[in-house]
């Protein structure tokens, strides 16, 4: 895909942009003023081309031109740190420059002038959609377009059937021999296997053992065993390995699975350099979290919630979790906090009437025992301002035994109808997840009355076609309300992970829009270090306004309190995946590049 952009691409595109090179355009800011007349002249074109027939075009034109006259703005330049003015004077012009640039940069600046220039040249529908209804009227058009619609979802079916769920029977069987494979290593029962604190206590942490009822590639396991050597959190719940296949390295079926807890050899490198930089893992703390924490083991980002931390590990440690920077070890010994800091925390709560929402997250909190869930938790409803106990949990998918009778119970008897609400925010990344076991945990707290969530990272390993609308649609099935889809953070140690961030806004756009309004009641979010979350559907939270020479797109995000408080936080700068990087990382999984053209045209 490389070899396909390049200037000679760039100029047969649009080489009125090549005209603007002569023997004076060597005053930059004189080719700038000569680009602004280009663009000026190729939007009335744009529109002479489009207005009358194509109204699609002329949007998708118009879009365009904004971005590019937003990056060949002097004011995107220095927010930037990057003059792709200057970049493309020295490319048209022939010119040696200091920088060389990507063909992911030429993409990009293909695909804009190519929406410019061509409108919706460059898209390639993921459906096809004859729209020939529009010269029918009444039951003819409405059969019609029946017949379109059964078309358009035999189409996004062929997508769906590609994923395996972890309820489908072949799967199920395929799990129980796994599943025999681990009891019989651990020489376990099952009542052990089917008990939580059983689950616990043989959580796997070292590579040997790893390597004994997993078959893994040696780059897993070299990367675990560096992980180890220097003391990264890392830990596997027996239950979650028999999550994993045998076969998993040649059909991929698990690999949003392994890709959850098994760590990428980079991540590791990265996260072993920090610690050696800063003596411990401070720098790794993205959202800055140290600075919207008015006291020990609270969180504040908003007006009416704060965070709740008493319990700080899990039973196992997903690869990219946000606060890698503070958690020493899975269930590590000193996980709880001081009953001191416990107990001026929710002193905190209770002196803050404003506070309205409580969320208990970590580490996992139900990682704690019986006991001191019951205590914790139940002093946070002793206190009379909190409407709502939100409880942030992986155990649904790690361990999903945790959820026993008991827990379920006393977490019910915390509901006041019309008073006190108590629900369950899970984080289940993948359909080949959920289990007969994890139906069974859902069932239990909504017996009580309690409310179950998702909220999943949008990773590469969950961002093909249709993949996210897929786990929507199964969690649905087993009573899981989809909550939040969640922008894998910027951090530079999780890289094998992220997206672009136009691949999210297409996915919302192009396929979550095909299901029912139920199933996609999740909002697409990008989380701003230090100010809470930026909703990816509003463009009035963000902005376009860069492009580095690799490619990676710049984005001015804006905080949510902009237009609630009279000065508000700065924006905040972000760099994205190049997005000829990720088509190209999906083609080599065996994706079709062509079926994600029209992420270029999404900002």
């Amino acid at each position: 895909m490389q070899a396909l952009y390049s200037r000679d691409h760039l100029k047969k595109v649009v080489p009125s942009l090549f005209d603007l090179c002569s023997d004076d355009s060597s005053n930059l800011e004189r080719w700038r003023r000569d680009l602004f007349v280009l663009l000026d002249e190729l939007e009335d074109e744009a529109r002479g081309r489009f207005a009358a027939d194509n109204p699609t075009a002329l949007r998708r034109a118009n879009q365009c031109l904004a971005v590019l006259r937003t990056l060949f703005s002097l004011t995107s330049e220095k927010k930037s740190g990057f003059s792709v003015v200057q970049a493309l004077h020295d490319i048209i012009c022939e010119r040696k420059s200091a920088v060389c640039v990507s063909p992911a940069f030429y993409a990009e600046i293909i695909a804009l002038f190519t929406g410019l220039c061509r409108g919706d040249a460059a898209d390639v529908a993921i459906i096809a959609d004859d729209h020939g209804s529009n010269n029918l009227e009444g039951r003819e058009a409405a059969i019609l377009r029946s017949t379109q619609l059964d078309a358009m979802s035999r189409r996004v079916a062929g997508f769906m059937d590609r994923y395996s769920s972890g309820l489908d029977p072949e799967t199920i069987e395929r799990r129980t021999l796994r599943r025999e494979r681990i009891k019989k290593y651990f020489a376990a029962t099952e009542a052990e296997w089917q008990d939580w604190r059983w689950q616990i206590e043989n959580i796997v942490q070292d590579v040997t053992t790893l390597e004994q009822v997993l078959t893994m590639s040696p780059a897993e396991s070299q990367a675990v065993a560096r992980a180890r050597d220097n003391a990264l959190p890392f830990g596997v719940t027996p239950y979650y390995l028999s999550l994993m296949d045998d076969d998993g390295l040649k059909q991929r079926r698990d690999a949003a699975v392994r890709a959850q807890v098994l760590p990428p050899p980079e991540y590791v490198r990265q996260v072993v350099e920090s610690r050696v930089a800063t003596g411990d893992f401070s720098g790794l703390d993205f959202m800055r979290e140290e600075d919207t924490s008015p006291i020990d083991l609270i969180t504040r980002r908003y007006a009416a919630i704060c965070i709740f931390k008493p319990f700080n590990t899990c039973p196992q440690i997903c690869v990219y979790c946000q606060r890698n920077w503070e958690i020493e070890d899975a269930m590590a010994a000193d996980a709880l906090a001081a009953p001191e800091k416990i107990a001026a925390a929710i002193q905190w709560i209770a002196e803050h009437p404003a506070i309205r929402e409580v969320l208990i997250t970590g580490g996992d909190p139900l990682a704690m025992s019986d006991e001191l869930v019951e205590r914790i938790i139940g002093r946070i409803a002793e206190i009379p301002t909190v409407e709502r106990i939100r409880i942030g949990t992986r155990t649904l998918v790690t361990m999903p035994m945790r959820i026993s009778e008991r827990l379920a119970a006393f977490l019910g008897s915390l509901r006041k109808p019309g008073a006190r609400e108590v629900v369950v925010v899970t984080h289940i990344e993948h359909p080949y997840e959920l289990t007969p076991d994890v139906v069974c945990a859902v069932n239990r707290l909504r017996s009580q009355g309690i409310s179950v969530y998702n909220q999943m990272v949008y990773t590469f390993f969950v961002s093909r076609r249709f993949e996210a609308a897929y786990l929507r649609r199964r969690l649905r099935q087993i009573g899981i309300d989809p909550y939040y889809t969640f922008n894998a953070k910027g951090k530079e140690e999780t890289m094998d992970y992220r997206v672009p961030i136009a691949r999210l806004v297409q996915e919302q756009a192009e396929e979550a829009r095909l299901s029912p309004g139920i199933e996609r009641t999740d909002e697409a979010v990008f989380n701003v270090p230090g100010q809470g979350k930026g909703y990816l559907r509003s463009t009035r939270q963000r902005n376009w306004i860069g492009l580095d020479p690799d490619g990676a797109r710049v984005y001015e995000f804006f905080p949510w309190e902009d237009g609630i408080v009279k000065v508000a936080p700065p924006p905040y700068i972000a760099r994205d995946i190049p997005i000829l990087d990720y088509l190209e990382r999906l083609e080599k999984i065996g994706e079709d590049p062509a079926d994600y053209q029209s992420i270029w045209h999404y900002f």
